[in-house]
């Protein structure tokens, strides 16, 4: 049996946030407090409060790279339990990949990962981020790097179910950098998408740098769908946050992103990757109500996944805090579809 680990504090000299991260709370003006602020509530290992959310959920978002470096966002799903914290410094994932699904090549043992437990009913997220130390046939193991907590801003209240017929025959279709009608269908519809980024030195030793999965949310529709020289251009409002920049902090440094869009009634699953950018100011980001900035995602490849989850959720419940943004019709402009 394993023994517990004692957490430790990070050293006060050790800050979790990389050059890329700094940067953007520099530019936000918040250096100074979020200096302070992150040395406290980002961890190296996992409070007991994490481990026990973490062991309740039927899914997980994980964030992972390919062996170009480039992100994917993926979804493992289970029956509570298959996520396990055997002690402070360790999550198990007792779940594998399908066949289709990128994480299946990206795993490895010293990969780097991105973790992120959600649970839509209640609004609460977790993230940790970390490294594979053990992969066999029933799952993996990943060591803690970073543990943090998130607030339950843009999360779309949701109750799932297993679907009586378990997951279906998944059915796949290739997506090169002009996504099929399908896809665009999907995301056109959306009101939630995963976004995974990495560090250009994702990897390495320091606990700064890794990958990272996150949530995005919004009204439908709040992803615009565009094309631009034949590939097909995302563009999504970026609200106000926590001002980790987590996301934004690795897009400046590693501009590359991986999406990753559900089909909550169906079950389907849409996974992308490309080039990312941000958009600071403009007519586009004063046009959209909410929007501090815009991320616009150019893709280069992906794949849909019909049928791949065997769980169903309930139409949602909108988060308060999406009242007051907007929509890309009440602003269009030429770039827009």
């Amino acid at each position: 049996m394993s023994q517990p680990v004692s957490p430790r504090p990070p050293s006060p000299a050790a800050s979790p946030f990389h050059a890329g991260e700094i940067a953007l709370q520099e530019r936000a003006g918040v250096r100074a407090r979020l200096a302070e602020t992150g040395r406290r509530v980002i961890r190296d290992f996992m409070p007991e409060q994490h481990r026990d959310f973490f062991r309740h959920l039927p899914f997980l978002i994980v964030g992972s790279l390919d062996r170009a470096g480039r992100p994917w966002a993926s979804m493992l799903t289970g029956i509570p339990g298959f996520v396990a914290s055997p002690d402070p410094k360790t999550l198990r994932i007792t779940a594998r990949p399908g066949p289709h699904d990128p994480l299946t090549n990206n795993l490895a043992a010293g990969a780097p990962l991105g973790l992120l437990g959600i649970e839509l009913a209640t609004r609460r997220r977790n993230r940790m981020n970390g490294r594979v130390s053990l992969l066999d046939g029933s799952g993996f193991t990943v060591d803690v790097d970073q543990s943090f907590g998130n607030c339950p801003q843009y999360i779309q209240a949701r109750q799932h179910s297993f679907a009586a017929e378990g997951a279906a025959r998944a059915q796949t279709a290739p997506q090169g950098t002009r996504l099929d009608d399908r896809a665009q269908a999907l995301v056109r519809a959306a009101d939630t998408f995963f976004i995974a980024t990495a560090s250009p030195a994702a990897g390495s030793d320091r606990m700064s740098e890794g990958v990272d999965v996150s949530h995005r949310g919004g009204k439908p529709g709040f992803v615009r769908v565009s094309e631009e020289d034949g590939a097909t251009v995302l563009t999504a409002p970026d609200f106000r946050g926590n001002f980790y920049f987590n996301t934004l902090g690795n897009i400046v440094s590693n501009p590359r992103a991986g999406l990753l869009f559900v089909d909550f009634a169906r079950g389907d699953l849409l996974l992308l990757t490309g080039s990312a950018e941000i958009v600071w100011d403009g007519p586009e980001v004063a046009a959209f109500a909410g929007a501090q900035r815009l991320l616009r995602c150019r893709v280069e490849e992906g794949v849909l996944i019909a049928g791949a989850l065997p769980l169903r959720f309930t139409a949602p419940e909108q988060s308060p805090h999406l009242a007051a943004t907007g929509a890309w019709e009440e602003g269009a402009t030429s770039r827009g579809t």
